[in-house]
C-alpha cells in the first residue's frame, strides 16, 4: 500500500524533459513526438481510415466466405430496430391520422429487407404474406409482389455443387448427363432448374435418353439458413415483446420445416409418397400426376425428375387458351376450367381428410396443366415442389373434419368444442378463416348487433381502430401452447387453393367439394365402430347433404350472372362465386375488426 501510494505521488510530480516519448496527463498514454505534433482533425481522419479499413476487410471476407451472412443479419436487426422505433414514437392517439403512413413505411422496410436478403427472407415473408388478410392494408399490397424469383448463380457454382455431390461434372464424356444445359429454366430464392438429357439406357440410341429436371441448390443458402433462422428467432422474440402479440411461438416449427425444405433426398422421398397416394386413389390417378424423380442422380443439394411440357397454372391467358375458353388453342381439351379446379379440389382435400399428408406450397407456379398422355382431349394435373409437406396426427385429421362437417351442417357445438380445445379463443374468427365465408357461431347474434358495433368501429380514430383490432387478434389465440402448428399450413394450403379457383372465374363450388370430403373421411374412418356410432354419423352425413343444398343455389346463381355478363357485354365475367364470398369476407373484417382488406388480399 506504502509503495503504491508513493508511485502515484512520484508519477504525479514528474515532468519529461526531452525524452523519447511522453505521458501525457490526461490519459497516461504514450505517443512519439510527431503523433503528437499531429493536428487532432488528422488523428480523427486516421482513426476513421483505419475503422472503415476494419469494416470493409470484414465485409469483403463476410462476403466471400460466408455468404453475407453477417451482413443479411445485421440489415434484418437495423430493419428491425427501424419498425420498432417508428411504432413506439408514431403510434399514438396524438398521430392518429399519420398511422396510414407509418403502415406504408413499414411496408416498404420489411419488403426491402425480403427482397434485398433474398434467400429464406423470401420464404418467410410468403408465410407472412398467406395471411396478408390480417395486415394493414398497404402490407396486403406489397406482400402480394413478394415473388419466389431470383438472378441465376453462373454456371460456375453450378458446377462447384455437381462436384461436391457427384465428384462429376454435369454434362461432358465424364459427365452427370448426356446433354445439361447451362442456362436455368427457372430460378428461386434457393435453387434453380436445369433441363438435361439422361445418358441412354442399353438397347437406346445416342440423344434418346429421357429428358429430365435438374434442381440445383445456390450454394449460399446452406450458409446463410442458420443464420437467416437465427435473425427471424431474435425478430419474432422482440416483435412478440414489443408489440405483445403471440407470434414467437410457430418459430420452432416453422424454422424445422423450412429446414426440410433444404433437403432434396427428403423432397424426392416426399414426391414418391405423394405418387403411391395418387396412384392408390381410382379418381385422381386418372386427373393428377407426380412426376417421377430419380434416386440415383439426387443428393441433398441436387434433385432429378421426370422432365413435364405444359402450362403453369399461373399463365392464365394460356390456361384459358388450353381449354378453349380464349381463342388460340388448336384442339382445345375437354371440360373447359372445371376440368382443372375439380381434381385440384379434390386432390388437396384428400390430403387433409384423407391422407393426413399435405402438400402446402399449391401457389399456381407449381401446377402444371398438360394432355393427358393416354387422353389427348383431357386435361391432367400435374404437381410439382415437394419440399414442404406437414403430416397430420390421426386425433388431428379427425378433429380437423369434424370442425369443417360441423361449420357446413350447423353443429356449432361440435365447432366450438374443437377450437377450444385447440386454444382459439374466437371461434367465429376462426371458422371465418377456414370457410374463408363469414361465419357466426350460434344464432342468438342478431345481424342488427354486428352492424352497431361496425358503425362504432367506424366513428372511432385510427389509432383506436388499430388497439381494437390488436386486441381481438391477441383474444384470437387464448393458449398457443394447445394450438396446433400445423393449422398455420393447412390455412395456407387452402387459402392458395381457394386464389386458384378465383383465378379461373370459380369455376367449381370450392366449399361443397371440400366439405364433402371431409364429411366422406369421417364416414370412412370408423368401419370397425358400433352400429350405434356408424348410424349417428349417417344421420348426420344426411343432415350435412341437406344443408349443402343451400351452397349449390348460391353457387347456381353466381354462374347464372357471370353468363349473363359475358352474354351482355357488361363485364369480363361478372361476380364469380369465390368474389362473392370475398366481398362477404371483407364486409365482416370492417363490421367487427376495423380491417380495410383490400380485393387482391386473397389471391393465389
Amino acid at each position: 500500500m506504502v509503495l503504491e501510494r508513493a508511485w502515484r505521488v512520484g508519477l504525479r510530480s514528474w515532468k519529461p524533459t526531452n525524452s523519447l516519448f511522453r505521458v501525457t496527463p490526461r490519459n497516461f498514454s504514450i505517443t512519439s513526438p510527431a503523433t503528437a505534433a499531429r493536428p487532432r482533425w488528422q488523428r480523427y481522419l486516421w482513426r476513421t481510415s483505419y475503422f472503415g479499413l476494419g469494416v470493409g476487410v470484414i465485409y469483403g471476407l463476410d462476403r466471400q466466405f460466408n455468404a453475407s451472412a453477417i451482413g443479411r443479419n445485421l440489415r434484418a436487426l437495423w430493419a428491425c430496430a427501424l419498425i420498432t422505433a417508428d411504432y413506439k414514437l408514431n403510434f399514438t392517439p396524438e398521430k392518429s391520422d399519420q398511422i396510414p403512413e407509418l403502415h406504408e413505411r413499414v411496408a416498404n422496410i420489411m419488403f426491402n429487407l425480403f427482397t434485398s436478403n433474398g434467400g429464406l427472407y423470401i420464404k418467410i415473408g410468403q408465410a407472412i404474406g398467406a395471411n396478408a388478410a390480417f395486415l394493414p392494408r398497404p402490407m396486403q399490397v406489397k406482400f402480394a409482389s413478394l415473388f419466389d424469383d431470383a438472378p441465376q448463380i453462373p454456371y460456375s457454382d453450378v458446377l462447384s455443387v455437381f462436384t461436391s455431390e457427384f465428384g462429376r461434372p454435369p454434362s461432358g464424356p465424364d459427365g452427370m448427363f448426356e446433354y445439361f444445359d447451362e442456362q436455368a429454366v427457372a430460378s428461386a430464392s434457393i435453387a434453380q432448374v436445369h433441363k438435361a438429357r439422361m445418358w441412354p439406357e442399353p438397347g437406346e440410341a445416342a440423344g434418346e435418353g429421357k429428358w429430365v429436371a435438374v434442381k440445383v441448390q445456390k450454394p449460399a443458402v446452406a450458409k446463410q439458413t442458420e443464420w437467416d433462422l437465427a435473425a427471424y428467432r431474435l425478430v419474432m422474440y422482440l416483435f412478440e415483446k414489443g408489440f405483445e402479440l403471440p407470434v414467437y411461438f410457430v418459430v420452432d416449427f416453422v424454422s424445422d420445416h423450412l429446414r426440410r425444405e433444404l433437403d432434396f433426398e427428403l423432397e424426392a422421398a416426399n414426391a414418391q409418397r405423394t405418387a403411391a397416394y395418387v396412384a392408390a386413389d381410382p379418381r385422381l390417378s386418372k386427373t393428377v400426376y407426380i412426376p417421377r424423380v430419380f434416386p440415383a442422380l439426387t443428393t441433398k443439394r441436387i434433385m432429378t425428375a421426370e422432365w413435364i411440357d405444359g402450362v403453369r397454372l399461373s399463365d392464365r391467358a394460356g390456361i384459358l387458351r388450353l381449354m378453349g375458353d380464349l381463342p388460340g388453342a388448336a384442339a382445345p381439351l375437354r371440360g373447359g376450367t372445371r376440368a382443372i379446379m375439380e381434381p385440384m379440389v379434390e386432390l388437396f382435400s384428400a390430403q387433409m381428410f384423407l391422407w393426413g399428408w399435405v402438400h402446402c406450397d399449391p401457389h399456381p407456379g407449381n401446377v402444371l396443366v398438360r394432355p393427358h398422355p393416354s387422353a389427348p382431349r383431357t386435361p391432367q394435373l400435374v404437381l410439382l415442389d415437394h419440399g414442404l409437406y406437414v403430416q397430420l396426427t390421426e386425433e388431428f385429421r379427425r378433429d380437423w373434419c369434424s370442425v369443417w362437417e360441423g361449420l357446413l351442417a350447423g353443429e356449432w357445438g361440435i365447432v366450438e368444442g374443437v377450437t377450444r380445445k385447440w386454444g382459439v379463443g374466437v371461434p367465429d374468427l376462426f371458422a371465418s378463416a377456414v370457410l374463408m365465408r363469414p361465419v357466426r357461431l350460434g344464432r342468438g347474434r342478431p345481424q342488427r348487433e354486428a352492424e352497431e358495433r361496425g358503425k362504432r368501429l367506424e366513428e372511432m380514430t385510427n389509432y383506436e381502430r388499430s388497439v381494437v383490432m390488436k386486441a381481438k387478434l391477441k383474444g384470437f389465440l387464448t393458449d398457443t401452447d394447445r394450438m396446433p402448428k400445423v393449422l398455420i399450413f393447412l390455412l395456407r394450403n387452402m387459402r392458395m387453393v381457394q386464389g386458384n379457383n378465383k383465378t379461373l372465374n370459380s369455376p367449381v363450388n370450392r366449399i361443397k367439394i371440400t366439405g364433402f370430403s371431409a364429411s366422406r373421411a369421417l364416414t370412412r374412418s370408423t368401419p370397425h365402430a358400433s352400429l350405434r356410432t356408424r348410424l349417428h354419423e349417417y344421420y348426420h352425413y344426411l343432415v350435412f347433404r341437406t344443408v349443402m343444398l343451400s351452397l349449390d343455389v348460391a353457387f347456381l346463381v353466381a354462374r347464372t350472372r357471370q353468363w349473363l355478363f359475358r352474354v351482355l357485354g357488361l363485364g369480363r365475367d361478372g361476380m364469380g362465386f369465390e368474389d362473392e364470398i370475398e366481398r362477404s369476407v371483407r364486409g365482416l373484417a370492417k363490421s367487427s375488426f376495423g380491417m380495410d382488406v383490400g380485393a387482391d388480399a386473397f389471391d393465389g
